[in-house]
């Protein structure tokens, strides 16, 4: 399957973001789910995320370009990730994202062309249907590759975050003045 790149479509639905929102497992990871159990029965679940996706999160947030998660698990090590990756709307357990794309819309005061969307897999297409710039990671399932707008280079959990960061802030023109804000 060809990887749909960055046409004048993208950076025409790209200039219009004020909202990326992503899921996490298989986006800001690479889609791996580690449990470990305890012997009195407990189970604790870690995450690796990428230094690169977080520095570009974070980067974007000092430039105005605000930032949420939608994703079907719960887990702590999410809502840390949000707080060191300054990501403003963290909603998990959301089996049907629908309901907390609607609130995210609300409360941040945009409208689906402003909203950027990044996934992976089946339960992110409802939202693709809907955002301005629908983004699949490079691994991601065939049914979601062919219903995106742009196709990342990286894999989830290993950049495609940050390329979307730089794809959004360079067609707005933003990227120039947004490096010096990076070596603060």
């Amino acid at each position: 399957m060809a990887k749909k790149t960055k046409s004048a479509d993208v950076r025409r639905r790209a200039k219009k973001i004020r909202l990326l929102l992503m899921d996490v497992d298989g986006v800001l990871t690479n889609g791996s789910v580690c449990l470990q159990a305890f012997p009195d029965g407990g189970v604790a679940e870690m995450k690796v995320f990428n230094a690169h996706d977080g520095a570009g999160l974070h980067l974007a947030s000092l430039v105005g370009l605000r930032s949420g998660v939608i994703t079907g698990r719960n887990t702590p090590a999410v809502d840390q990730r949000a707080k060191e990756a300054h990501i403003e709307f963290v909603y998990q357990g959301q089996a049907k994202k629908v309901g907390a794309y609607e609130e995210i819309l609300r409360r941040a005061g945009v409208k689906d062309d402003e909203v950027a969307y990044i996934g992976d897999d089946l339960p992110d297409l409802p939202l693709f249907a809907r955002v301005g710039l629908a983004i699949a990671v490079a691994d991601a399932a065939a049914e979601v590759m062919r219903a995106a707008h742009y196709v990342t280079h990286a894999k989830g959990g290993e950049g495609a975050a940050r390329e979307v960061v730089e794809l959004i802030l360079k067609a707005q023109g933003k990227w120039e003045a947004a490096i010096p804000k990076a070596l603060a």
